[in-house]
């Protein structure tokens, strides 16, 4: 989980849906890129309180995919998945994805997706940001998971739909597929959201994650 300046109680409830899985043998690392001291505080007092294997680490600013980088090296799990860090899983989300370990090296799935309204299912194209497409036409940066050797291998690029790059690099090394779980709970109406910044202003440029 990646983390850049993500309203606690946002943080906090993606952190207890990991917490809440069914498949208990995991470990989460969580790395701040670069937040307000007040928020990383927080994440750290909550995390020392909970006793399951979490790793939290701080750097400054570099991308979410930096910071995802980051986190694979130093992972130990046989597998790598991603949350966001306003998002949240339900609890069969790891059970369900390791499920699909039998028959794939990386998996993209769907989300149950939150909005508000009709056009929120919508995210600017990656092949032309004044376009939208619809989120079950994407692939979802928190929706990977997969072996570790293809994370380690194929490492994210600091771009826009470096979710859908990383895929698209992987189908050409790798058994791939997208699978229809919706385990993965996508929120779209949080209006500091990076996709919904993007959104708005039809440009390339940050916010939260």
């Amino acid at each position: 989980m990646a983390v850049y300046n993500t309203p606690f109680t946002l943080v906090k409830r993606a952190i207890d849906s990991v917490q809440a899985q069914d498949f208990k043998d995991f470990e989460l690392i969580i790395v701040d890129d670069g937040s307000e001291n007040s928020l990383s505080g927080k994440i750290l007092q909550y995390c020392e309180q909970l006793d399951r294997n979490i790793i939290f680490i701080k750097h400054n600013n570099c991308g979410q995919s930096a910071s995802v980088n980051r986190a694979v090296k130093i992972s130990s799990g046989k597998y790598i998945g991603m949350i966001d860090s306003d998002d949240e899983y339900k609890p069969n989300h790891l059970s369900m994805c390791l499920a699909e370990m039998n028959a794939a090296d990386l998996i993209s799935s769907f989300t149950d997706t939150v909005v508000d309204k009709e056009e929120d299912y919508y995210v600017p194209n990656k092949d032309d940001n004044q376009q939208s497409i619809h989120v079950d036409d994407c692939i979802l940066f928190a929706t990977l998971f997969g072996k570790r050797e293809v994370f380690e291998k194929l490492t994210f690029q600091s771009t826009y739909a470096a979710d859908a790059a990383f895929y698209e690099r992987a189908a050409k090394e790798y058994n791939v597929k997208k699978v229809n779980l919706r385990t993965y709970i996508y929120y779209r109406n949080i209006e500091n959201s990076l996709s919904a910044t993007l959104k708005r202003a039809q440009i390339k440029a940050p916010a939260t994650y």
